[in-house]
């Protein structure tokens, strides 16, 4: 019998893009293949050349995102959020509702803290939520 989860009745988030999840701290955002040649498209410019400007790789682990010089996304400005809002990474679109976030109420209450989406707007029901956790884009 498997253990009721303590967000079966779905958790609320709308992305504000306050960018408090696109930096700040270091860290990766990874990206496939896919979604480096959708964002090389989007930008107009060739996959190596995307990928030699915006990416690094990370030994043993993947591809992540370049960041700026204090940790924000490559892709976050401050004025206007994320400059490539329809075409970002999984591991961005599926944020919150990562396995880190949702694994108890204490962890989503603590992450909710810092994010001013988390507990307002859109409910997303438990499959929703599931479905993220299962392919979440993170790199493990």
């Amino acid at each position: 019998m498997s253990q009721e989860k303590w967000y079966k009745d779905g958790l609320r988030f709308d992305c504000t893009q306050c960018g408090k999840c696109c930096g700040g701290a270091p860290g990766y955002c990874w990206v496939s293949e896919d979604e480096i040649h959708a964002l090389a498209e989007r930008m107009g410019m060739e996959v190596e050349a995307f990928r030699r400007r915006y990416t690094r790789v990370i030994k043993k682990r993947g591809v992540s995102l370049q960041e700026k010089a204090n940790y924000d996304c490559i892709f976050f400005d401050k004025k206007v959020g994320c400059t490539v809002y329809e075409h970002r990474p999984k591991q961005c679109r599926t944020w919150p509702f990562w396995e880190s976030n949702v694994r108890d109420r204490d962890s989503w209450t603590l992450e909710s803290q810092s994010c001013p989406g988390m507990d307002k707007g859109t409910l997303h029901p438990v499959e929703e939520i599931e479905a993220s956790i299962a392919d979440d884009g993170l790199a493990r």
